[in-house]
């Protein structure tokens, strides 16, 4: 376990750094093929009320245009896993979502059950609260709990800042937890507490992670221009219930600019 003093000095100095540089809030758009950009995206559907006939449908389109997972409920790990079981696309579940507030040792354990169930990947949401208070101490627990219980089972695990609630010092706070604890990847938002995917969050992330760690980029992301820019901001996945509308204005030779929709309808 890494030492109280030593994460804490880890994380001053990596505000002190981060922070030097101006934030970058505007970039153009990443160069990708339609193929290229498929295989970052992971396919959403987190809507409660969604039910088997949605999520198979779900299923269907992450097939049909290559992209990297599903990403829904626990409840439906297995159903996508067994239909998705002689492809590439990957199954991703979520744990302690949408709040972070479940305690760390529920979360472990629903990551070994939904390994058990056929999940490859697991998006968990960190303690948001105790982040903000300060307590990096039991945010550390908490992330490297449930990614103990993931690799174990040869899962990613991607952390989940919910970068809305926080502020520059506590995003990269959260950065550097995560790295230290063993996460595979940060992302910035659920799309369901406020806030979602920004430029300047995932630029940030990226320069406090470095090359090696994975960034997602989450919220609101609902245009190829929309996902193409986080690409260039450092995102290597992004996660978008919009993945089918993305690929059919790429694949018809249509960019349009806009911004971001953080709305959680839209993650």
């Amino acid at each position: 376990m890494t030492n109280s003093n030593t994460l804490e000095e880890r994380i001053q100095a990596a505000i002190q750094q981060a922070l030097q540089e101006p934030p970058l809030t505007d970039v153009a758009p990443a160069t990708l093929t339609p193929a290229e950009l498929a295989a970052l995206i992971d396919h959403t559907l987190l809507k409660p009320e969604a039910g088997e006939e949605q999520i198979r449908a779900l299923v269907a389109e992450a097939i049909e245009f290559g992209f990297a997972s599903v990403c829904v409920n626990p409840i439906w790990t297995p159903l996508c896993a067994e239909l998705l079981a002689e492809t590439n696309v990957k199954t991703c579940t979520v744990i302690g979502f949408p709040l972070g507030a479940t305690l760390p040792s529920v979360k472990a354990f629903e990551a070994g059950e939904v390994a058990a169930l056929g999940a490859d990947e697991v998006d968990m949401v960190l303690a948001v609260g105790r982040l903000r208070d300060g307590d990096y101490h039991l945010v550390y627990r908490d992330i490297a709990e449930v990614a103990d219980a993931a690799h174990e089972h040869e899962m990613i695990l991607k952390v989940i800042l919910e970068t809305g609630l926080l502020t520059d010092e506590q995003k990269i706070a959260a950065c550097v937890i995560a790295q230290e604890a063993g996460a595979d990847f940060v992302k910035t938002a659920t799309g369901f507490s406020g806030g979602g995917a920004t430029v300047a969050d995932v630029a940030l992330m990226r320069r406090v992670v470095g090359p090696a760690m994975g960034v997602k980029a989450a919220g609101g992301v609902r245009t190829a221009f929309d996902a193409l820019r986080m690409v260039a901001a450092g995102a290597n996945r992004i996660g978008t219930s919009g993945g089918v509308a993305i690929m059919r204005e790429l694949l018809e030779g249509r960019l349009h600019s806009g911004a971001a929709q953080p709305q959680g309808e839209s993650y």
